[in-house]
């Protein structure tokens, strides 16, 4: 990159480019700027090409500054410019000075130019707008380009550069104002839903721990399980594994990875382990993800704002029939612009994009994460809630409370092959076993084959030649056929009682051992349920694969009154099926692997966010915290949406209609219609982009 020094003091130099920087590639130049070491501060100025840096006072500093803005180039900027996309958002003194410019630009026609000269920058001012009219027209659209290219027009033909330059003003300043008020909402969420935490399982020499994905470095190493998520871009290293790449690719059915391939950042492990060497910087990862979001989030538009921003659209040639109208029976030119520069579509589509943007960005602060307004409306429409037990109503870390051991085995034996099995994978009970062998100082290195995962079912290997199975009682005793004898079920009832869920383990067709695993009910799991009621749920139902016994005390202490028991991933399917063939809207909420076929089939799914990245992927909202509260407040915050919808849709069409009025009879001109019409477009977006307020609790 081509520069020079254009002024300095200790600690901060001033740099002149070789020429402005386009605004979009302002964000990564500045990117690019701090990745340097010694940059303390750096910030560019787009329009006049030069750029500030501080930078630490250390030797060579300065040098190494000098040397690495040198090797900026266009790749750089076009790699980073994904991630910052959104970064205008942030430099509202931007705003300030394209607004300066804009006004420069129309005062120096307007006051120090002759007539012929203005005219001239006039025609060339016009030309971009008469480009945007002629390409919708050459699409076969009547949008606002083209009200906007045939008011200046009008202007132009009547050899009026005046009129036709503040209207171009107004437009500028209208458009740039809009621009910013989109980005600073998109931006917004993007800054809200950067605090989301993810974590990942780095592998250390023999030892895996779990850590934040913003600890990651190029060239660390992470296990990924089935039902886990890729949370970095990388490559495997060893071990092959089915991924669900539809976040990223759309496909349906998962494609197998093994060493060699890459795989990415939002993808998850359907079946298979695999181990990943991180190639990328996870905030990069993570950043390019949120963005992906953000923008895609047009794709999930309610029915309420896909049909305000058609009607938008469809109002504009009723602008032509009304601008014809008024020249037949006005023969006023000034009157048939004025018509034409009022238009809906602008208000109508902001303030219900911005709206949902809001809505989104305080959804992600509450502890939830929402794909679009689609859900919102889902959400506000739903009358039944289905939620799934272990992890959603129960803690997500529940705890083995009681270990009985039959025949020859210990408890001990029992506790070492049980956490063995289950240190493969990412569900809460499996995580209880395997923190029980190790709060009781009990070594588990393997000593079986491969493990095979039996989703809502257990877990299967062979010992020594053996088959070893655990997992629910259907599994062990009913699918692998395992004797239990009347002495050993009477043990169970008697020192499990009601309050323990039983983990079966048997070897080779004999039950060696039984883990009972309490489930906690989760704080606020009974308040939230009866304001879910009052909110107008007339259905409340808990599904879970646990035996009776335990599902019908969690229902009674959740104060949920219908529950099922033994169910597995095909039943919650077909029951949340039935729902919605009675004509109910659902809601289910869930986070695991099991979980994610009645997930992907209710109005809207819901995962929590310690759950799967499986359940995740196929969910419409996540639970980041796995606080039942924010199930309630995203109830309030959908209604409160709407709301907002409603009321900016009647204020942009009644003022609207009021300016366009006001300038048919002439009583204001096209350029008082245009400032009117721009200004309360803006502070409607403005308004809509506020904080929404719920009601108290």
């Amino acid at each position: 990159m081509r520069f020079s020094v254009a002024s300095e003091i200790p600690g901060r130099l001033r740099v002149k480019l070789a020429g402005p920087v386009p605004a979009e590639d302002m964000g990564p130049f500045e990117a690019a700027l701090a990745a340097c070491p010694d940059v303390v501060h750096a910030r560019v100025y787009p329009r006049i090409g030069e750029v500030a840096v501080s930078f630490r006072a250390t030797e060579g500093a300065r040098a190494r500054v000098l040397d690495h803005l040198g090797g900026i180039d266009a790749a750089t900027i076009d790699r980073l410019r994904p991630e910052h996309a959104f970064s205008l958002a942030r430099h509202s003194d931007q705003l300030l000075l394209d607004l300066v410019w804009i006004a420069g630009a129309y005062l120096l026609r307007r006051w120090f130019l002759p007539m012929p000269v203005s005219m001239a920058l006039g025609l060339l001012a016009y030309r971009r707008f008469l480009v945007d009219a002629l390409r919708s027209l050459g699409r076969a659209r009547l949008d606002v380009p083209v009200l906007d290219a045939a008011a200046i027009g009008m202007s132009l033909v009547q050899l009026d550069p005046k009129t036709a330059g503040e209207t171009m003003f107004l437009l500028g300043v209208g458009e740039t104002l809009e621009e910013y008020t989109q980005v600073r909402s998109e931006g917004a969420l993007v800054d809200a839903l950067l605090d989301v935490a993810e974590s990942a399982q780095k592998v250390e020499g023999d030892l895996e721990l779990e850590v934040p994905v913003s600890s990651l470095q190029v060239g660390d190493v992470v296990a990924v399980r089935t039902g886990m998520g890729v949370s970095i871009d990388g490559e495997v290293m060893a071990g092959t594994a089915m991924v669900n790449q539809a976040s990223l690719t759309g496909e349906p059915l998962a494609v197998e990875r093994t060493v060699g391939d890459r795989v990415f950042a939002g993808t998850s492990v359907e079946d298979g382990e695999i181990l990943v060497r991180v190639t990328s910087a996870p905030n990069e990862t993570r950043l390019r993800s949120i963005v992906s979001l953000v923008k895609n989030a047009d794709q999930y538009k309610s029915r309420r704002q896909a049909s305000r921003e058609a009607l938008a659209d469809r109002i504009v040639p009723w602008n032509f029939a009304l601008a014809g109208g008024v020249a037949l029976a006005t023969r006023s030119m000034m009157r048939t612009s004025a018509a034409l520069v009022v238009d809906y579509s602008c208000g109508l589509k902001l303030t219900s994009s911005i709206s949902v943007l809001s809505a989104m960005s305080q959804s992600a602060r509450a502890g939830f994460t929402v794909k679009g307004s689609k859900y919102f409306d889902a959400v506000r429409e739903a009358d039944t809630i289905v939620f799934d037990k272990t992890g959603t109503l129960t803690e997500a870390t529940p705890r083995v409370a009681k270990v009985l051991a039959f025949g020859s085995w210990e408890v001990e034996e029992v506790i070492r092959l049980s956490a063995c099995l289950e240190e493969h994978f990412p569900h809460p009970v499996a995580r209880a076993v395997v923190n029980h062998a190790r709060e009781l100082g009990i070594d588990h290195r393997e000593r079986h084959a491969e493990v095979e995962y039996i989703v809502a079912h257990g877990i299967a290997s062979t010992l020594d030649g053996k088959r070893v199975v655990i997992g629910s009682e259907h599994f062990v005793i009913a699918d692998e056929g395992v004797g239990i004898d009347g002495r050993q079920k009477g043990r169970i009832t008697r020192q499990l009682k009601d309050h323990l869920s039983p983990l079966y383990l048997a070897v080779d067709g004999e039950l060696v051992g039984v883990l009972g695993v309490e489930d906690p009910l989760k704080a606020g799991v009974r308040e939230a349920i009866d304001e879910l009621r009052l909110l107008g749920f007339t259905r409340v139902v808990m599904l879970t694969g646990d035996g009776e016994r335990t599902a019908a005390r969690i229902a009674r202490e959740s104060g949920v009154v219908e529950w099922r028991a033994g169910l597995l991933p095909e039943d919650k399917h077909a029951y949340v099926s039935q729902l919605k063939a009675e004509g109910r809207r659902v809601i289910m909420v869930g986070d695991g692997v099991n979980d994610a076929p009645a997930l992907a089939v209710a109005d809207v799914g819901i995962a929590m966010g310690q759950g799967t990245a499986v359940a995740k992927e196929v969910a419409d909202i996540t639970l980041t915290d796995g606080d039942l509260d924010s199930i309630v407040t995203l109830v309030r915050l959908s209604r409160a949406l709407v709301r907002r919808m409603d009321a900016m849709f009647f204020r942009v069409m009644l003022l609207n209609s009021l300016f366009m009025l006001l300038g048919v009879v002439g009583a204001v001109t096209p350029q008082a219609s245009s400032l009117l019409h721009n200004a309360t477009t803006i502070a409607l977006s403005y308004s809509a982009s506020r904080p929404y307020r719920l009601p108290a609790r």
